[in-house]
């Protein structure tokens, strides 16, 4: 969708996505069941990106992946409970991934936006919140830069990334994230 003029004069764009959590009722890991499996969408947990225009591309931390801290106890205590690594890097790596495959040589030309996720999946109880934040940025850059990405495509794209990350995963996750429902 798209907001009111700029301070420049020009358009304001703004896109939402999400990407919904996954529960694997039957055949999960899919690799142990030779593919064969059943899994839904938990449609009360998702990811969602945010992009808007932005003079230069921005990636924004979500918000519990504070920088500023009140003191060392409060960085420890977000780090036991949210580890060491964010949603920024999903980011980052969805960005380049979604450029190599679908804009690599081509003349698109959407301008710069500022990028920041949020999420309310539980972490670390197999919802599959990584590829969730991947999903919906994914879904998000088709959006920006007109791009048609066919379900099968982003479930592949988006293992992909998590691939380049060093993120153990199976592509039944991403298939039921890409199709939606179960």
């Amino acid at each position: 969708s798209s907001g009111q003029a700029g301070k420049q004069g020009r358009n304001v764009k703004q896109i939402s996505r999400r990407g919904y959590a996954r529960a694997g009722l039957l055949g999960n890991p899919s690799d142990g069941y030779h593919g064969k499996t059943i899994s839904l969408i938990v449609g009360d947990f998702y990811a969602q990106v945010d992009m808007v225009s932005a003079e230069r591309l921005t990636i924004q931390p979500g918000p519990k992946e504070g920088l500023e801290f009140e003191g060392i106890e409060q960085l420890a205590g977000q780090v036991q409970h949210e580890g060491y690594y964010g949603g920024v890097r999903l980011l980052k790596a969805s960005i380049k991934r979604f450029y190599e495959f679908c804009l690599a040589g081509s003349a698109r030309e959407a301008g710069n936006f500022r990028i920041q996720y949020q999420s309310n999946i539980p972490r670390q109880v197999g919802l599959a919140g990584s590829s969730a934040i991947i999903t919906a940025a994914l879904r998000g850059l088709a959006d920006w830069y007109q791009v048609s990405l066919e379900p099968y495509l982003l479930a592949s794209l988006t293992l992909s990334v998590e691939a380049d990350l060093g993120i153990p995963a199976g592509l039944q996750d991403r298939v039921i994230q890409a199709y939606e429902g179960l």
